[in-house]
């Protein structure tokens, strides 16, 4: 079989490819392993499809040159795809900030996409692997499951090696290699956080509380969004956001009433409550069960790193008894809480893959390969990991359009 772009990958970034060469009239076959196309897609932002974010820009995305996806990101922005969007009278709605999420379902997406494929002439084949890759005269001979196919360009749009379930495989990373493509370590990011030890014994019991907003930092870097308690540590948006900048050994700082002032709210409370509780009034502040799990590991702990300060007292005593300081210290420990993450629950969870193939092997406007003629690499398989909120799907829609246009 000949085509004119074979693209290996039917996710975001595959098909939005297949749609800018198939509109080019270049005869284009898109595989994949997989039994169903865009499977990140469907179970994206709870089945809503988080599909960009009106923000997206370079400063959203982390890689080892955070100039390369400005070109890309400059020529397919969010405009492009809402217009898109709502050529397909798919209804949509703003979530928080810039992101943007399907009023009913994620499978709109996945429709819309399909309808463009088939407008533009695409070919699509499911339950196809690819079992080797070489380059053939100018173009590529591809050995699949179905047989060989030669084409005159490759895209590989395989993706990273988030959430194996659905299929994910480090395939890009060994074709990027073969040809010759340095490939930057990967890890897992946009993910939960564990704790181990004592950390997770102190903690574990405050499994599914919750905080609208909390503050997650590493160094300079801070994210403001909700906190989730888990059994095996933390997550929730502002933890996921911050786990791409965070590994083992980093100081993870919480403030868990971002702009509260708590140590102020304390000693007006004491004025206005001086019979009440300290875990009974820091409760009005924070979910109950962690008021009363902090107050009891930082009073009656022995005296150590959970423990702020030196006290012998009981947390129970009335708010009179505390001073200033006391009051003070105990509000500056919620605003920059540090506890130790051991480690993340890794790509089963991962939303995405950091790192990846590197950048300075590409071009920033095309995708190409600067080794290999013909050669594109697009999406996540690309050094470029965009934030929690729907800089990804950016990422893909705008990678995808740079290679289509020209392959």
């Amino acid at each position: 079989m000949k085509t004119d772009v074979l693209i290996v990958g039917a996710g975001a970034a595959g098909l939005m490819c297949a749609i800018a060469a198939g509109r080019r009239g270049r005869r284009v076959l898109v595989l994949d392993h997989a039994n169903k196309v865009g499977k990140k897609i469907l179970m994206s932002g709870g089945g809503r499809c988080n599909f960009t974010n009106l923000g997206a820009g370079p400063a959203n995305y982390l890689s080892a040159n955070p100039h390369f996806a400005k070109s890309a990101l400059a020529r397919y922005t969010p405009a492009d795809f809402i217009a898109l969007v709502e050529k397909h009278r798919v209804a949509y709605h703003e979530k928080e900030l810039g992101q943007l999420f399907c009023d009913d379902s994620s499978k709109q997406i996945v429709r819309l996409l399909l309808d463009e494929c088939a407008a533009a002439g695409v070919r699509i084949e499911t339950s196809c692997g690819v079992e080797r890759v070489r380059q053939a005269g100018e173009g590529f001979a591809v050995l699949t499951t179905r047989g060989e196919v030669h084409a005159e360009s490759l895209v590989v749009a395989t993706g990273g090696l988030s959430i194996p379930s659905m299929g994910a495989t480090g395939f890009g990373y060994e074709l990027a290699r073969q040809f010759g493509h340095a490939v930057l370590p990967v890890r897992a990011a946009l993910v939960p956080l564990t704790l181990s030890g004592k950390h997770q014994e102190h903690y574990q019991e405050l499994a599914g509380v919750a905080l609208p907003l909390a503050e997650a930092r590493v160094g300079k870097r801070a994210f403001r969004a909700g906190l989730l308690f888990t059994h095996r540590g933390l997550s929730g948006p502002a933890i996921l956001q911050i786990s791409s900048y965070w590994q083992p050994g980093d100081d993870l700082r919480l403030d868990l009433a971002p702009d509260a002032g708590l140590g102020d709210w304390l000693r007006a409370q004491r004025t206005a409550r001086p019979a009440a509780e300290l875990k009974n009034v820091l409760a009005d502040a924070l979910p109950k069960r962690l008021a009363h799990r902090l107050c009891e590991l930082w009073f009656l702990a022995p005296q150590g790193s959970d423990r702020p300060w030196s006290l012998s007292a009981s947390p129970s005593r009335p708010m009179r008894e505390y001073r200033d300081a006391e009051l003070h210290e105990l509000g500056r420990r919620l605003h920059d809480w540090p506890i130790v993450a051991s480690g993340t629950e890794g790509y089963r969870t991962a939303e995405v893959t950091l790192g990846g193939v590197d950048t300075d092997g590409l071009s920033s406007s095309t995708m190409q390969s600067k080794l290999v003629p013909g050669l594109y690499f697009i999406g996540e398989v690309v050094d470029v990991t965009g934030w929690l909120g729907g800089y990804n799907f950016q990422w893909a829609w705008a990678s995808g359009h740079a290679a289509g246009e020209v392959a």
